[in-house]
């Protein structure tokens, strides 16, 4: 009786707990029960396993799923454990089955490795297809910036304002670590400076604005880009101002004021020397009234040594006072002759 007392016992315990355990299963695989139903009525069957597994490693397994459906319905060969592991790497796998399929559709070559290195490097793979498949295009310069036109001058010194239109196309296989936008529009900007500059004249640019077009495409100036160019259009090019015309104004400004300098400099030179002359001209009368204070010491000294008689001294102030009255006669001569003038 006690065994098959012990019997009851056990067996009940080996009811319940599976029952517990059945009770788990269903709580554990419930929720994946729907998802694994629509992958496998799709032909995209996803293991209950692989749905406990992505549970467990924190993965969102409804994306991985319909993701995984659309690939398959798409005719695109992509593994459960592809869309986990670029899932886990941080990538977006909606964007990336997305481009894959717009580029599947439109005959465009793209490798799951390819689109999911171009996703993990911060691009836009799904908006690259897209512009792959359909041209893009870009306007140069980028209103955005605050620059409506391209500003460049002529040999004959006057000024152009141009604005372009560039078409350009994804390319996929230069899509990581090739240039982006901005580079497109630095680099057909620098071509329509440089094109209008070797112009002898702005009227050739205005009479051939396909000119400019031209000679910027062929420079090749997609190289290590991510885009490649189809088209290059002038969309509106002006007459600015002119720019020769100022700046020889301005240069014959600056040469008027250089030559004002050099004359003031002339000028105050001639006046330090002019103060020089004077200075110089009072230091020879100075030392003529020297020698001139001599006379009279001499004559003196003439006298009491005698050497200077009376007579003599006479003789000579009467020489002295005729050569005075005949230069002054000869003045008042040539004086007179004048006046008649």
């Amino acid at each position: 009786m006690l065994v098959n007392f012990l019997g009851v016992n056990v067996g009940l315990i080996v009811a319940g707990v599976a029952i517990v355990v059945g009770i788990v299963i269903l709580a554990i695989v419930v929720p994946f029960l729907n998802l694994y139903i629509q992958a496998l009525f799709s032909h995209a069957r996803v293991g209950l396993t692989e749905l406990i597994g992505m549970k467990l490693r924190k993965v969102d397994a409804r994306t991985i799923v319909f993701s995984r459906i659309r690939a398959v319905r798409a005719g695109l060969n992509i593994s459960t454990n592809e869309l986990e592991t670029h899932y886990l790497a941080g990538g977006r796998v909606p964007s990336v089955i997305n481009a894959l399929i717009a580029a599947d559709r439109a005959r465009i070559e793209l490798p799951w490795n390819i689109a999911c290195s171009i996703d993990l490097a911060g691009r836009d793979i799904q908006d690259a297809v897209n512009t792959s498949v359909n041209p893009k295009v870009i306007d140069v310069p980028n209103p955005s910036l605050g620059r409506g036109t391209i500003d460049a001058v002529a040999q004959d010194g006057i000024q152009l304002r141009a604005r372009a239109r560039v078409t350009v196309r994804a390319n996929i296989q230069r899509l990581v670590g090739g240039a982006t936008e901005e580079t497109i529009i630095a680099r057909v900007g620098e071509g329509i400076v440089t094109t209008i500059g070797s112009s002898p004249t702005h009227k050739a640019v205005l009479e051939n604005p396909d000119r400019i077009s031209k000679t910027v495409l062929a420079k090749g100036l997609d190289s290590g880009t991510a885009f490649e160019i189809l088209s290059i259009d002038i969309a509106d090019i002006d007459v600015g101002e002119n720019i020769g015309a100022k700046l020889q104004a301005d240069q014959a400004e600056a040469d008027k004021r250089r030559f004002q300098a050099e004359a003031e400099k002339r000028r105050a030179l001639a006046v330090a020397q002019e103060q020089e002359f004077k200075a110089e001209v009072q230091r020879a009368r100075s030392v003529v009234v020297l020698a001139e204070a001599e006379v009279p010491k001499a004559m003196a000294e003439a006298f009491r040594s005698g050497r200077l008689g009376v007579m003599d001294y006479y003789k000579m102030q009467n020489v002295v006072a005729d050569t005075s009255m005949r230069s002054s006669i000869a003045g008042e001569g040539s004086g007179g002759a004048q006046r008649p003038q």
